[in-house]
């Protein structure tokens, strides 16, 4: 991807980062924030928009009912899924409620950021076409056989349903295509570290040209 975003004194160069489930973005993420750089989380937000207080959780409870909602007030996310999971229709209403909020936190934060450059963590940029909100795009690569097994150990799951997520999401060959750079994450912590290191200072690099 072209960056064909001007940055400017008031945001960092953004770098969305993505990559399929099991891939080991949060461990990529963790190494950028070890370099000081700031991480800005689309999951951690979509939590957020819906915590006890916001108008989002309240505007769902009344849609969906207070049984949506556990004793403590908080969302039941089990119980949510299960609402939205054979109903297109609900998932949508959801789906366009929540997006729009996410998306201006995305955008707060980032512009936000005080380190030279920043990483925006978003699982489902290419499926939700989040492509605008970032300057350059890495992906965080391995085999579906790799994402398959990380997924069944870490979360309990059947293949059956390993299988069903990878369906839901964009193929590795879609995230490829638009990736402007690429980590593979299949071997050691010390091979993704140097991976990691080596885009460290090439962002640091095109961040400082860009401001130049």
């Amino acid at each position: 991807m072209a960056l064909d975003l001007i940055v400017t004194d008031k945001r960092p160069l953004i770098i969305g980062l993505t990559g399929g489930i099991g891939s080991g973005k949060t461990k990529v993420s963790d190494l950028f924030a070890g370099l000081g750089i700031d991480i800005i989380d689309a999951d951690v937000l979509a939590r957020e928009v819906v915590e006890p207080g916001a108008p989002a959780l309240k505007q769902i409870a009344d849609h969906f009912g207070k049984q949506i909602l556990r004793a403590d007030g908080q969302l039941n996310r089990g119980a949510l899924r299960e609402r939205i999971f054979s109903a297109p229709d609900e998932k949508a209403w959801l789906n366009a409620l929540l997006h729009p909020l996410i998306r201006q936190l995305m955008q707060e934060r980032t512009h936000a950021a005080t380190s030279p450059y920043c990483i925006l963590a978003i699982p489902l940029l290419v499926e939700n076409q989040l492509h605008t909100l970032v300057d350059r795009i890495l992906v965080v690569d391995v085999q579906e056989g790799i994402q398959r097994e990380r997924v069944t150990t870490r979360d309990k799951v059947s293949a059956q349903q390993v299988d069903a997520i990878l369906a839901s999401q964009a193929s590795r060959a879609q995230r490829l295509a638009v990736a402007d750079d690429v980590i593979d994450n299949s071997g050691s912590l010390e091979v993704l570290s140097r991976q990691v290191e080596k885009l460290h200072q090439q962002y640091l690099l095109l961040a400082k040209n860009l401001k130049a």
